[in-house]
């Protein structure tokens, strides 16, 4: 019995942790969903609000109706009374007596209407002053949620293409040292034809008897003797 309750145990805390990471994995969904069900609230609970203050609006106007017909009333009983016509003024005072009654239940009903009318307004208020930051956390968490998702998602990239990014690297060096190489031949080859450019034309000055000469053996002898001799 004891194995079966651990069993039982175990399958119900595997089936709130199942339930807890669907919460989980919707939660921003979940999060806009009872957003709009509260903002749908609001709206009915507007037009209730809108019957109840009507209500006491139609108990408001019934109110100065009777207090007027019963203000009429009392004018009537006195101009009887001035008359000495006491019957017609009792008369007309049991019509007043009638009234009354419902003049003072009229007004009971137009304050328990603006009592629940003024509630109400407290808590439309207060609750979409709630909703309105619900709202803006909303877009704030939606916006986290994509930026988180963003930057997961460039660094997954950046991991899977690590080794590619490091390889075309490489591939990018090699063509560089490739292109150096071909850089440093073709400077060779220009300073080499530059060089033999230079030796053309020594070469033709000299023949020609121009610039320096080159110095042989006969022309050392040659500036010897001319020494000697002098």
């Amino acid at each position: 019995m004891s194995l079966l309750k651990k069993i039982f145990t175990a399958m119900r805390g595997g089936a709130r942790e199942a339930g807890e990471a669907i919460v989980d994995a919707n939660s921003i969904r979940i999060l806009e969903q009872e957003v709009n069900d509260a903002e749908t609230h609001i709206s009915k609970a507007k037009q209730d609000l809108t019957t109840v203050m009507a209500k006491e609006m139609q108990a408001n106007r019934e109110i100065e109706r009777l207090q007027q017909q019963i203000s009429e009333y009392e004018t009537y009983t006195m101009d009887a009374l001035n008359k000495g016509n006491e019957a017609l003024a009792t008369e007309i005072a049991e019509k007043i007596a009638a009234l009354e009654p419902e003049l003072q239940l009229q007004q009971e009903t137009k304050n328990s209407f603006s009592v629940h009318a003024d509630r109400l307004k407290q808590l439309v208020k207060k609750t979409e002053r709630q909703l309105a930051e619900h709202k803006r956390q909303l877009v704030m968490v939606k916006t986290t949620d994509s930026v988180q998702k963003a930057t997961s998602a460039i660094s997954d990239n950046f991991s899977n293409s690590n080794s590619k990014m490091m390889s075309a690297t490489e591939s990018l060096e090699r063509i560089k040292r490739k292109q150096k190489d071909f850089d440093d031949k073709l400077k060779a080859a220009e300073v080499l034809d530059a060089e033999n450019a230079d030796f053309s034309l020594d070469e033709k000055m000299r023949k020609a008897g121009i610039g320096p000469q080159t110095t042989t053996a006969s022309n050392v002898l040659e500036r010897i003797k001319a020494k000697k001799g002098a």
